[in-house]
């Protein structure tokens, strides 16, 4: 089965980082059939020079930044495959990573979109610093949705026909993704994980800061009213995931968020 590989690049990106995640795509046991790097707006000179030493990608190059999902949102329709996997510019796959997704979807011909776990690392691969485990079967995954994403982004693969049938990517700040989640899940798609380890991500040592703040926390609370209001919750559910969507991101300070983070809830 041919896929596509979905990418999304802008100018403050790590050009060192950039071909770390293409040399993880492109030595693949099973190598995708395309690859699509949306350029986000005008690069440096040192991104130029990295994409150009990956003459087969499929380069789609935006005027202007128009921010993850409005790039996601162009690429996709770029994308000549019915299955597309997403990855980002700065992480690592695992070699067998679209072997073991590709399998995935050909065993299940109903299924929509699915990832797996992932590790979190520091600096280096091999500085672990955190896991995201996800829940396994398409109840499993309805049901965590209703308090958390049950997809790790970065390392989905999906039927594009489905994804344009809840509407695409669409821009939501700092969660794009998530209502893309919640938006399949009305449109009736079906989900799944892989019990093991996709993509090695890099997370930096100020993501915990920057996952924190009033725009973020305004950002989720936004999420948990579309659930609401579309009754995937109800009230008490909604008043729980708002009381701890609150402690984590406006009152923990920092050092505490990136425990709770790592410890917590990367693995419940």
């Amino acid at each position: 089965m041919k896929f596509s590989v979905l990418l999304s690049v802008y100018h403050k990106e790590n050009p060192e980082w950039l071909k770390e995640a293409l040399d993880s795509v492109y030595t693949q046991t099973l190598p995708p059939s395309e690859v699509v790097l949306v350029e986000d707006g005008p690069l440096t000179p040192e991104l130029d020079a990295v994409i150009a030493t990956f003459p087969d990608l499929t380069i789609v190059r935006l005027e202007r930044n128009r921010g993850l999902g409005g790039a996601l949102e162009e690429g996709l329709l770029h994308c000549t495959n019915d299955l597309v996997a997403r990855m980002d510019t700065d992480d690592i796959c695992l070699p067998y990573r679209f072997e073991h997704q590709v399998k995935q979807f050909v065993d299940n011909p109903n299924l929509s979109v699915a990832s797996g776990h992932i590790t979190e690392f520091i600096d280096t691969p091999d500085n672990i610093v955190g896991r995201r485990v996800l829940p396994i079967g398409d109840n499993a995954c309805k049901t965590y949705l209703k308090r958390r994403d049950p997809l790790n982004h970065m390392a989905v693969m999906f039927r594009k026909s489905e994804v344009l049938k809840a509407g695409n990517y669409q821009p939501w700040h700092l969660n794009e993704d998530s209502y893309l989640w919640l938006r399949m899940y009305l449109a009736g798609c079906t989900f799944d994980n892989l019990d093991e380890v996709l993509v090695n991500v890099r997370v930096g040592k100020d993501m915990y800061a920057r996952r924190g703040g009033w725009k973020y926390f305004k950002s989720e609370a936004g999420l948990q009213k579309l659930r609401l209001q579309n009754k995937i919750i109800g009230p008490i559910q909604y008043m729980s995931n708002m009381t701890i969507h609150f402690i984590v991101k406006v009152l923990l300070p920092n050092s505490i968020r990136a425990f709770v983070f790592q410890k917590i809830l990367r693995t419940n």
